[in-house]
């Protein structure tokens, strides 16, 4: 197996052990269910609590159980059959959504990352520097929550890592003039990728809402077509809050795509297909655990797979 291949199979059971708390409060339930009886309503309605608890959401937990119990009615059904409809349910509201994000097409790509506080945006951009850093790419770092002097360190402690450059200034500074500073820089430098970090204070829309149109602004005197993306990282552990946080930060700041972190920390993983399926935006990586390789481009076929507890081959 070459060295590619190795990677990609380390990361599918990682992507496996990840999921195992939302694939096992799914199957665990399945277990229970297919060996005691045929198929029948009562079965098919608990197979779609199932899905409900692991917040997958009621439309598309209805379709799926309607899918188990397409011409089975009344007949034997196997585990296996029911983790299959589950993986092939799951991946057709996925498939649409798996998108890479490119940054060929823009020089330096500014990547504008937003999200709540406490849902990994800092660590998440790391670990994008650190990957970028790897495959040969120079990145530049904006430190632009300057409220929060923990997440101005903690960029600088990522930066520091994967040897990208950090502008930073003190807590308190103006967050649209370090991001002038910065894209300016980037751009005399030629620099191929500017991730910038953004305040989360949803709590305070319309301060939030001010700072990141006035970043945008100001980013646009340098290039008018920055940011080039706008990265919107979720949290898994918050369940169905996190779709009330995307259509916050939609109506804020014009979100082109998603990141979901922490989905090794919960059984309520199934809220990635939620937000899929009620949203559409694009789904750009996924983050299962803490180290840099941890943090992946999204698939939609794995990720199904792996939250109905079937092994990926």
């Amino acid at each position: 197996m070459n060295d590619s291949a190795a990677d990609k199979q380390g990361w599918w059971r990682r992507l496996g052990v990840g999921l195992k708390r939302t694939s096992a409060s799914i199957g665990d339930t399945l277990t229970g269910l297919v060996v005691k009886r045929k198929l029948d309503q009562a079965m098919l309605d608990e197979i779609e609590e199932a899905l409900i608890r692991a917040d997958l959401g009621l439309d598309c937990a209805a379709r799926i159980a309607a899918a188990v119990g397409e011409g089975r009615y009344d007949k034997s059904i196997t585990l296996e059959e029911v983790k299959e409809v589950l993986a092939r349910e799951v991946e057709k509201v996925l498939a649409p959504v798996e998108k890479p994000l490119s940054i060929e097409n823009a020089r330096p790509f500014v990547v504008l990352v937003v999200g709540i506080n406490g849902s990994g945006k800092t660590t998440t951009i790391g670990k994008l520097a650190a990957q970028a850093c790897a495959q040969g790419r120079s990145v530049m770092l904006a430190a632009g929550d300057t409220f929060r002097a923990a997440a101005i360190d903690q960029l600088k402690i990522w930066g520091a890592r994967s040897g990208a450059p950090v502008i930073a200034r003190a807590p308190g500074a103006d967050a649209a003039g370090l991001v002038f500073d910065a894209l300016s820089k980037a751009r005399s430098e030629g620099t191929d990728l500017l991730l910038v970090d953004t305040a989360g204070r949803l709590q305070n829309k319309a301060v939030l809402m001010d700072e990141l149109e006035k970043m945008v602004r100001v980013m646009k005197k340098v290039d008018s077509c920055a940011p080039h993306a706008v990265l919107l990282v979720l949290d898994a552990t918050v369940g169905q809050n996190a779709l009330g946080q995307v259509e916050a930060f939609r109506e804020v700041a014009g979100v082109t795509g998603l990141a979901m972190t922490k989905l090794d920390g919960t059984a309520r993983g199934g809220i990635l297909v939620a937000v899929a399926d009620r949203y559409r935006l694009p789904v750009h990586f996924i983050g299962v655990g803490e180290s840099i390789d941890d943090l992946a481009p999204f698939s939609a076929r794995e990720f199904a797979r792996a939250i109905a507890g079937i092994e990926i081959s």
